[in-house]
């Protein structure tokens, strides 16, 4: 049987009108890029707003950034995890893990090495699989899935990469013991950290369809 995941991600947010609307579709995570190269990048004035509900985990995303502007921005923002998206060691990563959740990004192609995920396994709470591209994310086209039985770790993984309605049909056909969730960002905006609340509920609509 072909499971669809329960869980889902948003990432790339930055409006305080577009958090509050899409957070009434009930995201289990939403993502906040601190990574100013990113045309997501929330600003140095951004502030997550109150009144997000409080059962939605806090993902702060963040890119070979400085040890202590990381946990700042932890304690500022009060997040519940990092997304480590860049080339950060497993010493870096287990810092953080002893304060908080860990998900260690991994860029995928062809000649991807999951052996290399062996040694993030107690560094992080979950994997994030996404695209390599040129850009650190919202690349807006998705790697070949199947690559994906080469992994054979124990720790649960979102997976990310241009994941929109469109390919709907290929997530219904994946399946891997250690597929916690989805990650969405690009293939759900109107424009880069605006995200279309429609295509968000036409997703959602049809994962539904094909969860058991």
């Amino acid at each position: 049987m072909k499971i669809a995941p329960r869980v889902w991600k948003v990432c790339g947010m930055r409006d305080a009108d577009n958090l509050r609307a899409v957070s009434k579709l009930q995201p289990d995570y939403m993502g906040f890029i601190f990574y100013d190269s990113s045309p997501r990048f929330v600003g140095d004035s951004f502030r997550i707003p109150n009144d997000l509900p409080t059962h939605v985990k806090r993902v702060g995303v963040f890119v070979n950034e400085d040890m202590d502007r990381v946990q700042q921005l932890v304690q500022k923002h009060q997040l519940d995890f990092v997304q480590l998206h860049g080339d950060e060691s497993v010493a870096y990563a287990q810092e953080l893990k002893s304060k908080v959740g860990v998900i260690k990004v991994f860029r995928v192609d062809a000649d991807f090495d999951f052996c290399s995920t062996s040694e993030y396994e107690s560094a992080a709470d979950f994997f994030l699989f996404d695209t390599k591209g040129k850009h650190y994310g919202g690349n807006a086209f998705r790697f070949d899935w199947n690559l994906l039985g080469k992994y054979t770790g124990n720790t649960p993984f979102f997976l990310s990469g241009g994941i929109s309605e469109s390919n709907i049909q290929d997530l219904e056909d994946f399946h891997h013991k250690m597929f916690f969730g989805i990650d969405i960002n690009s293939g759900v905006e109107e424009q880069p950290a605006i995200k279309s609340v429609d295509k968000i509920k036409s997703l959602l609509n049809s994962l539904n369809k094909i969860r058991p």
